[in-house]
């Protein structure tokens, strides 16, 4: 072993299996951080427009996963599905207006934890408020502790926006602290509540802090300070229209921004008029300096863990519910199956560990429940054919860690599944062609991600059930050659034979992507 590496690589990987041996057996401190919205646009995934100094800082002791994908581009449902590592077609929910223990009374990760012997605290947005966690964030099912949420959040769509005409409900939206609402923000509030929760543990027990920074979830109100790191000439549109040969199904069109007065003011045509270039990079600007302060936050929070002396105790998880579009296609905001929309950032730090190492391996956030509990200590299995009782329809990936640590490649995944449903063929406003309630879900995209493609299957959808039989539309890209997804090759007769493969993987579904 030792012919192979210099002595302090080999010290730092022996010192990592250790550590995970030790993860496994014991009750570690988990701190789970939940960025709202956020793509990989941090410096540690190699975005030269990112400015992330403290989430870079924190993947520098991390394993940092390239190949992280949501199992469906929308907050609520991502949420319940990384939760409860249930995939959206098994909680059979796809919108906001649904609780799923009203059908499926599944244990969730905190609330297993919980039951054997975690504090569990959640702080701003870990599962989505309303309907969807029966206005009580799951608790007390989920929670030792009561939920927070910011009292500034009820101001989230208010006009408090500077504009030429007064304040408005911008989508652009940078401000000045002191003037606003209790002369505070939500993520602040949220900030505050974390270090106030971590100045208060009690070692006796070890924790489970879920916090969840409401940014950069639109509209884009950050501290204005934050536009320095980003000056708008430094952004540019790529990709900036709609492929010639993909299905008007795949085409998102991006609601929610039309809502905001400044982007209503531009007198789009619904659906396919672009935003103007001028103001399309304002976005970007406001998106990537939102992410900025939530950097911010992170940092100070890190810097209370290691105030408080339980840094080396505990371990860090960040990802996101989603990732965001920022033009590419022309689209906006999330609610698609492109690798834009469903990847995410994964980063996870355990203790002592003093190198950065980046795995390539594909996880799902919906392996992070078993995965989390392995660390714990208290490992859960892979459900069976009847679904029930406490499992996973995930994969722990403490051994791609463990692999990881040694700089092995492991037998893993084979594929990350998500989806998105549509009420039908062409985009609408009424019924929400992106945000479709259940009743008018009539087609469901279908889409799995392999190492070097993306096929996405568009199939007709009724009453919980999808109808393989009936392919509306195809999409393949080849990531070797079309990173972006610009080129649909579900046409081309090269491709005939991956296609039906993919095809026959995606209908057979996440069971046979598993590592044998």
């Amino acid at each position: 072993m030792f012919s192979k590496c210099n002595f302090k690589m080999c010290s730092i990987k022996i010192v990592l299996l250790l550590l995970l041996v030790s993860l496994c057996k014991a009750k570690q401190n988990i701190l789970f951080i939940m960025v709202d919205d956020l793509r990989p646009a941090l410096g540690c995934y190699g975005d030269k427009n990112a400015y992330t100094p403290n989430i870079d800082n924190l993947a520098d002791t991390s394993v940092v996963f390239t190949r992280a994908y949501a199992q469906q581009a929308l907050c609520a449902p991502s949420r319940n599905s990384l939760l409860t590592s249930r995939r959206p077609d098994t909680l059979h929910l796809y919108d906001f207006y649904s609780y799923w223990r009203k059908n499926n009374n599944f244990t969730t990760l905190p609330q297993h934890l919980k039951a054997n012997g975690y504090i569990t605290k959640s702080i701003g947005k870990i599962f989505h408020p309303g309907v969807s966690s029966n206005y009580s964030d799951d608790s007390p099912y989920s929670w030792t502790e009561i939920p927070f949420h910011p009292l500034t959040d009820k101001y989230k769509n208010a006009p408090v926006c500077p504009s030429a005409h007064g304040l408005a409900r911008n989508l652009i939206c940078p401000v000045n602290i002191s003037s606003m609402p209790y002369s505070t923000l939500p993520d602040i509030e949220n900030l505050n509540a974390a270090e106030n929760f971590l100045s208060n543990h009690s070692v006796a027990s070890p924790f489970f802090l879920a916090v969840g920074f409401e940014k950069p979830h639109i509209p884009f109100k950050f501290p204005a300070e934050f536009l320095k790191y980003h000056p708008v000439d430094k952004f540019h549109l790529k990709n900036y229209f709609w492929p010639e040969n993909v299905s008007s199904v795949a085409y998102n069109p991006w609601i929610d921004l039309r809502k905001r007065e400044d982007v209503d003011d531009l007198n789009l045509k619904f659906p396919w008029e672009k935003i103007p270039k001028e103001f399309a990079v304002k976005i970007i600007q406001s998106y990537y300096a939102s992410v900025t302060y939530v950097d911010y936050l992170v940092g100070k929070l890190i810097k209370q863990l290691i105030k408080m002396e339980i840094d080396k105790n505990t371990v860090v998880v960040l990802t996101s519910d989603h990732g965001w579009s920022l033009g590419e296609h022309g689209l906006w905001g999330k609610y698609s199956n492109f690798e834009a929309a469903v990847r995410v950032p994964l980063i996870v730090s355990l203790p002592r560990i003093k190198n950065k190492i980046y795995s390539k391996s594909i996880v799902e956030l919906v392996d992070l429940f078993p995965t989390i509990a392995e660390l714990g200590g208290i490992p859960i299995d892979t459900c069976g054919k009847m679904n029930d009782g406490l499992c996973t329809e995930g994969k722990s990936f403490v051994p791609v860690l463990e692999a990881a640590a040694e700089n092995k490649v492991i037998n893993w995944k084979k594929a990350a599944f998500s989806q998105y449903p549509r009420p039908g063929l062409i985009p609408t406003w009424k019924p929400s062609s992106d945000e479709p309630r259940f009743k008018n879900i009539k087609i469901m995209g279908y889409t799995l991600r392999t190492s070097r493609y993306r096929y996405t299957a568009w199939v007709s959808f009724h009453k919980n059930s999808s109808d393989w039989e009936t392919l509306i539309a195809q999409e393949l890209y080849n990531h070797s050659i079309d990173p972006h997804e610009m080129t649909n090759q579900q046409a081309n007769n090269h491709y005939s034979k991956i296609k039906r493969k993919l095809f026959k993987l995606l209908k057979a579904g996440w069971r046979e992507a598993l590592p044998r």
